[in-house]
């Protein structure tokens, strides 16, 4: 009786095996990740930080004041080799009264794999037509690309705000004509990104320390780019400083500052405003973020040995 049993259940089983479809061997790889999208508090503000995609760089035939051997071994230490994925972040401030958003990514100015802020920023449960002001830290196409879509303001009804230097270089027509073959790409991608929103009485650039908003504050940081500018971002005694391109590779240059890139237009400057920014953040403990750091780009800096150390943001669910 019970082996007659068990021959009933093997047949039984063996049947209803046989009547389910047949298990597919290899779904297709997806190659791809959801908009990106990370949010956390600052006092009563909300800051979200969005992805722009990431892009493929030669760190060892673009920085300077270094060599490519020392580049590669600090790359080594990270687990990392060129060409090095590098992000492209953005940040939206929510004050409660205002949609600030800092930088605006590549739009099409920057190749394929960039591009994704408005999708990032939509999958974040924001629209583009909600964004009451845009806070660009630089000219350059990787921050300013994605202003603009086939001639149209991607934002129509944000003032776009820089500082005045980089307004003054970027945007003159002298600029252009008396930019190199490598660089005139550059001065008219700034151009088609800025001038619409000038044209359209919504471009405000700012000079020196500037508040902008209560709780946001422009501030010089020049050497990058003649006009390069960080935000303060402050509310209920927080505190988080955006540094766009004050630093590209963190690989590198948290533990050696003084590494520059190409596309500096003020290597030394550039160097001391980063020195500066560093120093200031680990002793103030305060929050950092830049255009470049591995996404969301969020962290604290601490002090070690003759360098630094970045200590990325703890993932959490606001609440």
């Amino acid at each position: 009786m019970m082996l007659s049993r068990r021959i009933r259940a093997g047949a039984i089983a063996f049947a209803l095996a046989c009547a389910l479809p047949a298990a597919q061997a290899a779904a297709p790889l997806a190659r791809n990740q959801a908009p990106g999208f990370y949010r956390m508090m600052l006092g009563d503000f909300e800051v979200t930080a969005l992805s722009d995609g990431t892009v493929n760089l030669d760190i060892g035939k673009i920085l300077t004041r270094t060599t490519p051997a020392q580049t590669q071994r600090a790359l080594a230490r990270s687990f990392l080799k060129d060409p090095v994925e590098t992000s492209v972040n953005a940040y939206l401030v929510n004050t409660g009264s205002k949609l600030v958003m800092i930088d605006a990514g590549a739009g099409k100015l920057f190749g394929p794999t960039l591009g994704g802020l408005v999708a990032s920023l939509k999958a974040a449960g924001y629209q583009p037509e909600q964004v009451d002001e845009i806070y660009i830290t630089h000219m350059h196409a990787d921050h300013v690309g994605g202003l603009v879509a086939e001639g149209k303001l991607v934002f129509p009804n944000a003032v776009v705000r820089a500082d005045q230097h980089d307004a003054d270089f970027w945007l003159s027509p002298v600029t252009l004509e008396k930019a190199s073959k490598d660089e005139k790409g550059f001065v008219e991608g700034a151009q088609a990104s800025l001038n619409p929103y000038a044209a359209a009485g919504k471009f405000k650039p700012f000079e020196g320390t500037t508040e902008l908003l209560p709780g946001i504050t422009g501030v010089a940081a020049h050497g990058h780019t003649p006009g390069h500018a960080i935000y303060v971002i402050e509310s209920k005694g927080q505190k988080l400083v955006l540094w766009g391109d004050l630093m590209h590779v963190a690989a590198v240059q948290f533990a050696n500052p003084a590494v520059t890139i190409q596309f500096d237009s003020d290597s030394k400057a550039a160097a001391v405003q980063r020195k500066k920014a560093f120093a200031a953040a680990a002793k103030g403990g305060y929050w950092v973020a830049a255009a470049h750091l591995p996404f969301p780009g969020i962290g604290h800096l601490r002090s070690d040995g003759s360098g630094y150390a970045f200590i990325p943001v703890n993932y959490s669910v606001p609440r």
